[in-house]
């Protein structure tokens, strides 16, 4: 029943993702990469929300809420301020440009040669970081939820691992290279809604599992009395998010994210006006209010089910999936769950081939390329990460803490990305030298923090967040210092009437309903002793 029900589910989303996308413009590059500017709300909140909602985050928020308690929720509470301040200000300045990528819009901005830094920044944190720990962690989470070993006869983890991997990795380059971004948001869209149903059935069962159906109430006091401070907001000094990283790196990584990265705004960029921009990005603001209950919840309920057994963090989850599920549940949320690892997988592939095509082909490489040639560069460029990704993925197996590690890695190009893009739009005269500084600079400073002697002994001796909100302050006071020794022309904005710029007339209030609610969710679980 496991089975059938896995590839019922797993057929239903790609026969209706077919049907939906079959007479879309896939010959273009604005078709292809932009959905012909053609996404709604509803398309542009689920591809946001499933495209973040990976197995990084069911397998790897879980597995640090398994460890530090409820804390680490900061990850999905904090993005809603992010997601505010993207449908208020970032996503506005982008959509006036009509651009389809963030490197081009620091070309706009600033010049050529900034454009092509941060293209490569952001394909080599692609390639090298974001694809192989989306497949090792999605491969994880099946291996514990479908029992594959098992089902398989494979003894070995370690084949049972590399098979998953190629399998997932193939099947979601075809979407990704085959459909384009309209067929990965309608997608995203589909297996959200299971995704969503299937988070919420694992927090559901896993509590009467506890409580031995003796009611909700009772499963969440057992946590309690198992993990002492299980449901503080407030992040110890020992856990992996002290409070006051809050205000510094985690901020910061949040608002990298959710406002500048590639792999997540590009749906946004799609949007068929400003209006329906706003009003998908504030959409998946309120879903991200829901985070803590199926990407946090899990993990304490694991931490109360398998107490006293050695459970490695990130196997919680999938172990908890395949216990307290019913067999024909376990293979439809096996089959969500593959959807969420394909959504990111071949969402942050789709950005990949957009850099490379409209930043690198068309611009650097052929300039007078044709629609269907730069099209056709992404789709070969597509292919060669798919499989470098495929390759490098199973080597992460001895990390320790794959989200731990996940989001220090971050930094590496978030940093300098968000200092360049917040400098470029907070001011008007800082010129191109200050950004392509900033660009090589921060990647320099945090590289050199995490492996060179003696700048590591510096930083490890503040937290990584702190570390990496002190580069961010010093990048953007560089480049100030720069454009106030030598400033560039004073920056107009055009307008290039790509879509309808008229904004929507409740996004403000709604914009700040959402932070208010934010604030009293801390409050209202706060316990500040731990900081004493």
């Amino acid at each position: 029943m496991t089975i059938v029900s896995f590839l019922f589910f797993m057929a239903l989303v790609g026969v209706l993702t077919y049907f939906i996308t079959r007479k879309d413009d896939h010959g273009s590059s604005t078709g292809f990469f932009l959905a012909g500017r053609s996404l709604t709300f509803p398309l542009i909140a689920g591809s946001l929300l499933l495209t973040n909602l990976s197995t990084e985050q069911m397998v790897g928020l879980n597995g640090a809420a398994f460890t530090d308690g409820l804390c680490v929720m900061v990850w999905e509470v904090v993005a809603v301020i992010a997601l505010v301040g993207m449908a208020l200000y970032f996503l506005p300045k982008f959509l006036r440009s009509g651009v389809a990528t963030v490197p081009e819009y620091l070309e706009v901005r600033f010049d050529h040669g900034t454009q092509v830094i941060s293209n490569l920044i952001f394909l080599s944190a692609y390639v090298f970081l974001l694809l192989p720990i989306i497949l090792y962690t999605g491969a994880t989470g099946m291996i514990g939820i479908l029992n594959v070993q098992e089902l398989l006869g494979i003894e070995s983890h370690t084949t049972t691992l590399w098979m998953i991997i190629w399998v997932v990795g193939l099947v979601g380059s075809m979407y990704a290279l085959f459909g384009g971004l309209r067929t990965v948001a309608v997608s995203d869209t589909i297996n959200g809604i299971g995704l969503l149903a299937g988070g919420f059935m694992i927090t559901w069962f896993g509590l009467h599992a506890l409580s031995d159906g003796a009611g909700l109430s009772e499963g969440l006091a057992r946590i309690a009395e198992v993990k002492e401070g299980a449901f503080n907001s407030i992040g110890g000094p020992s856990t992996s998010v002290p409070f006051s990283t809050i205000f510094t790196g985690i901020l910061l990584l949040n608002f990298f994210y959710w406002c500048t990265n590639q792999q997540i705004i590009q749906r946004t960029f799609g949007a068929s006006s400003l209006a329906e921009g706003q009003k998908g990005v504030l959409l998946c603001g309120l879903l991200k209010l829901l985070g803590p209950m199926y990407l946090v919840l899990p993990g304490l309920i694991a931490v109360a089910l398998f107490a006293g057994q050695d459970i490695k963090a990130d196997h919680a989850y999938g172990r908890l999936v395949h216990q307290v599920l019913p067999a024909p549940l376990t293979g439809f949320f096996a089959a969500a769950m593959i959807g969420a690892i394909l959504s990111s997988f071949n969402s942050v592939l789709n950005s990949s081939c957009t850099l490379f095509s409209l930043g690198l082909y068309k611009n650097v490489f052929r300039p007078g390329a044709t629609e269907a040639q730069v099209v056709k560069s992404g789709k070969v460029f597509g292919w060669i990460v798919a499989i470098a990704a495929m390759c490098i993925a199973p080597l992460l197996a001895n990390t320790t803490s794959i989200f731990g590690y996940l989001q220090k890695m971050n930094g590496m190009y978030c940093v300098p990305i968000f200092a360049v893009v917040f400098t470029a739009m907070a001011t008007r005269r800082v010129p191109a030298l200050a950004a392509k500084i900033g660009l090589i600079a921060g990647v320099v400073m945090i590289g050199a923090g995490y492996w060179v002697e003696p700048f590591k002994s510096w930083a490890t001796s503040m937290h990584d967040f702190h570390f990496i909100g002190l580069v961010f302050v010093i990048l953007v006071l560089l480049m100030l210092i720069i454009g106030w020794i030598k400033p560039g022309k004073t920056f107009v904005q055009e307008d290039v009437k790509a879509v309808d710029m008229t904004p929507w007339k409740h996004a403000k209030w709604v914009g700040g309903i959402l932070c208010l609610v934010v604030l009293i969710i801390y409050a209202s679980l706060a316990d500040f002793s731990v900081l004493q």
